[in-house]
């Protein structure tokens, strides 16, 4: 494992220093499909160019355009949304309303099926969950950027604020309201949701309740970074898709789990105890008996 969290830097491993890894460097280049050739990460003048970080021996994406990798999530999504052998394309980032017209956010991707005059016949949507970062990790990526052949084997593991994956946040915060506010109206709508995200945070999440496919209205695609020898880089493959219910996927999702009610007492009755003897009046006799 490495002593630092990087683990890809614009669409390379940290320690792949060949001239076509060098040149995307320089250039802050995106090779995962971005809108823009450039790497727009956090910002667009100065692009925080991770695309996964280590937790401890797994390569960890936290950066959605990885996901994009030869856009097999849209194929494998299409496999869940159509049947064989139909006609499909992709449309990023499409807006989603609700009833009353206000922004329920982006789609990430939309896959839309159509006919031979080009006319729309389907769709589903496609949400692609990268996780959130703990930490700094834009400070190690900078000093790694100043000379990546010196400072490939770089030790990081006593600076404050070590980067680390945050599965929890990444579930409350991102996944979790995804599900409730697009989910929901995609639900009503009758149309399916597909979930790409990495291994390790899938893993994270509460055991959902499978179904088969042709009951299912979300299709969840785990994919993990595999090394490819020849390349020098790292794959995205497919690990495994679990189909499930909308409502009791978003369900297990959102529910947390209860812990013993005694431990929760038991914080009152130290909370209880602090606040009363912190508010203790004097002892009057021990003061008299000074005059």
């Amino acid at each position: 494992m490495p002593l630092h969290p990087l683990a890809e830097v614009f669409g390379y491993p940290f320690d792949n220093l060949s001239a076509e890894a060098s040149r995307f460097r320089e250039n802050r280049l995106c090779p995962f499909g971005n809108k823009v050739p450039n790497c727009t990460k956090d910002k667009a003048n100065s692009p925080l160019g991770i695309c996964s970080i280590w937790n401890e021996e797994d390569a960890v994406i936290t950066c959605p355009i990885r996901f994009r990798e030869n856009w097999i999530i849209a194929e494998d999504s299409a496999n869940f949304f159509f049947p064989d052998k139909q006609r499909w394309t992709t449309l990023t980032e499409v807006r989603l309303v609700d009833k009353n017209r206000k922004s329920a956010g982006n789609i990430d991707v939309v896959l839309v099926s159509y006919d031979n005059r080009g006319r729309v016949v389907d769709f589903g949507a496609l949400e692609v969950q990268a996780v959130y970062i703990s930490g700094n990790i834009r400070n190690p990526f900078e000093y790694y950027m100043q000379d990546p052949a010196k400072n490939t084997n770089m030790d990081w593991t006593k600076r404050p604020n070590y980067p680390r994956p945050d599965y929890l946040s990444s579930s409350r915060k991102r996944l979790a309201p995804q599900l409730i506010y697009k989910g929901g109206i995609l639900k009503t709508w009758g149309k399916k949701v597909a979930v790409a995200l990495n291994k390790g945070f899938y893993n994270t999440l509460p055991r959902l309740n499978p179904v088969s496919k042709a009951d299912a209205d979300v299709a969840w695609l785990v994919y993990d970074l595999k090394t490819n020898e020849k390349t020098m880089r790292y794959n995205l493959v497919r690990e495994e898709t679990i189909y499930t219910k909308f409502e009791d996927a978003l369900l297990t999702i959102t529910r947390s789990e209860a812990g013993a009610v005694d431990d929760f007492i038991d914080l009152l009755q130290d909370k209880i105890d602090r606040k009363l003897n912190n508010n203790t009046p004097p002892d009057t006799e021990t003061i008299d008996a000074q005059f």
